[in-house]
């Protein structure tokens, strides 16, 4: 399978093409929608979540509530283009409107200034933001629906925000981060269980399952890394400590009934998933877009000034483990509908 997502954070709408989903799925728009409801949560969000109320509308590919076999389309509205269309309108939109120019330190402002050619960051912002993963999610969520019927379970929590655990801490320290301007990042922790043994493979680099799922999860806005199961902290410990002992307890000669006593491994040993629950860390940078606003340069100008600060969130550490769940579930769709 494959997908594209188009559209900018202020723009008219984002929109998702999802390729290579077998035909006689059955498809929910609401269990799409509760996807995006969810991705909208989590303490520490931004004002624009009481604007917009993400809804999906599948344009092609389903009939009846069932897929076809052919590109599933899907769009969701941006309600608060409404209060941009005379800077973002795709064919009167006036340049000479709002725009950035005291770059952001840890977005994609300076370097896509650079890329592109631009004087004006909005040009760029307007894709890199995180907005677009809400088209992500959708996308996810229809491969979810077809792992359901593969006995496949995605969830997620949060492990940390800002270095601190337990939920009244991590809401302390959203607090104190928003009182000072500040953001803060986060650790999520996405589990799937009922994957197979053998999804992926170890014989190219491009088949391994966990590669695949590296790659499109550093995909994600803010994401900076990436573990399966013991991930980093296996790198201090010794062989013994860190590799799953197996054992048969039926002591019958068939290597399916083979387990782990142990998941250090996080369910995927060789590139393939190998029966054990697949594990995967996720750690998020804090967001760039600070209210307090922190040393940079305008590129108009050339003077030293602060960053510009937009509407933004204070962590988006809980949306971003529910981006990663369906992000993930497009990888191991993905894998089951290999040859």
């Amino acid at each position: 399978m494959r997908y594209l997502t188009a559209g900018e954070s202020h723009g008219k709408a984002l929109v998702g093409i999802l390729e290579g989903m077998p035909a006689h799925i059955r498809i929910s728009i609401d269990k799409i929608n509760e996807q995006l409801a969810r991705r909208q949560q989590g303490y520490g969000r931004g004002g624009r979540m009481s604007i917009e109320s993400d809804a999906a509308e599948i344009l092609s590919g389903v009939r009846g509530g069932i897929t076809l076999g052919s590109p599933i389309a899907i769009i969701i509205n941006n309600r608060d283009y409404e209060n941009w269309s005379e800077v973002m309108c795709p064919v009167s939109g006036d340049w000479s409107k709002r725009p950035l120019t005291a770059v952001r330190p840890g977005h994609a402002d300076l370097a896509g200034c650079v890329k592109y050619g631009f004087d004006d960051a909005r040009n760029v912002l307007e894709r890199a933001s995180a907005r677009e993963t809400a088209m992500r999610v959708a996308v996810g969520a229809v491969c979810r629906q077809y792992l359901e019927q593969k006995g496949v379970e995605i969830t997620s929590r949060v492990i940390s925000i800002g270095g601190v655990s337990g939920n009244s801490g991590i809401k302390a320290a959203i607090d104190k981060a928003k009182a000072d301007g500040d953001t803060l990042g986060g650790i999520a922790e996405v589990l799937i269980k009922g994957v197979p043994v053998g999804l992926g493979s170890y014989v190219h680099y491009d088949r391994k399952l966990d590669a695949a799922i590296a790659m499109h999860l550093m995909s994600i806005q803010s994401v900076k890394a990436v573990e399966i199961g013991l991930g980093v902290e296996s790198a201090a410990c010794k062989g013994s400590e860190v590799h799953d002992e197996m054992e048969n307890k039926e002591q019958r000669p068939e290597i399916r009934k083979i387990r782990r006593k142990s998941n250090n491994a996080g369910g995927i040993e060789g590139g393939m998933s190998n029966g054990e629950d697949i594990v995967i860390r996720v750690s998020f940078k804090p967001i760039p877009t600070l209210m307090k606003g922190i040393d940079t340069v305008d590129i108009r100008t050339g003077k030293a000034v602060k960053a510009a600060s937009e509407r933004s969130d204070v962590c988006a550490a809980e949306a971003g483990s529910v981006v990663a769940e369906n992000v993930a579930a497009f990888v191991v769709a993905d894998e089951f509908l290999r040859p």
